[in-house]
């Protein structure tokens, strides 16, 4: 099966919206989000309707679940908190209820899909060394995971640590792999373009894609909103 497996689209619709229409030129036989659909973006409602109508799995993320108000936002960053609260107002019950019902894991044959760590994945920790993927990989039974939430994309292999590639075979049969798929909304790795991945379980190919899409419509959509204007200009930089 071909999974296409996006993250962290934080209410940027011009993001999502050309992902999405890249994906139709693609064998896709899943799309998978792993969650913060909202937050700091100017389009929560118009994105939270586009993953109803157009994934197969979408899963609860941080951002999503402190919309929700069910995470403490005293813990956020004053940007993060104002967007929050921001998007709150903003959003639809019937768009809230959607994020309601959304699970915080789900599995496949040989993955697991969780927005931010496989063990204790409603703790919201983060995984950023080769030791702490290690920890989360013997928590769990599939070969590999794939998480998001850090916005960073990063393959970390069981055996051989931090690999730096954007295309490579996983060797499922001797291997284990936490896979971050990088951020479609909200990149901070130095490079504004939407990140994501897609994988294949029966070849074990896994493709990390990287596109463009209009930066200056969402910076001007998040001025428009009277979002904190640090959110508009980090998207330039993708930090």
């Amino acid at each position: 099966m071909k999974y296409a497996i996006i993250s962290d689209i934080h209410g940027n619709v011009e993001a999502l919206k050309n992902v999405l229409t890249h994906l139709e030129s693609e064998e896709i036989s899943q799309i998978i989000c792993l969650g913060d659909v909202v937050g700091y973006g100017p389009k929560p409602n118009e994105c939270v309707e586009l993953v109803k109508e157009r994934t197969d799995v979408c899963l609860m993320g941080n951002h999503d679940h402190a919309v929700l108000g069910l995470t403490d936002v005293n813990h956020f960053n004053q940007y993060a908190r104002d967007a929050v609260l921001w998007t709150r107002r903003t959003m639809t019950q019937y768009n809230k209820t959607f994020l309601e019902n959304m699970p915080f894991t789900s599995t496949a044959k040989k993955a697991l899909f969780v927005h931010a760590t496989p063990l204790e994945p409603q703790e919201w920790h983060y995984i950023f060394s080769a030791d702490e993927a290690r920890r989360n990989l013997d928590s769990i039974k599939q070969r590999v995971a794939f998480i998001g939430h850090s916005h960073i994309p990063v393959v970390f292999s069981y055996k051989e640590g931090i690999i730096d590639k954007d295309e490579l075979t996983l060797d499922l049969n001797n291997d284990r792999y936490i896979i971050n798929v990088g951020s479609i909304g909200q990149p901070r790795d130095g490079d504004p373009r939407s990140c994501f991945v897609i994988f294949d379980d029966e070849t074990g190919k896994l493709t990390y894609r990287r596109l463009e899409y209009p930066v200056e419509t969402t910076y001007q959509q998040i001025v428009d909103s009277q979002l904190p204007s640090f959110l508009a200009m980090r998207l330039f930089a993708g930090q």
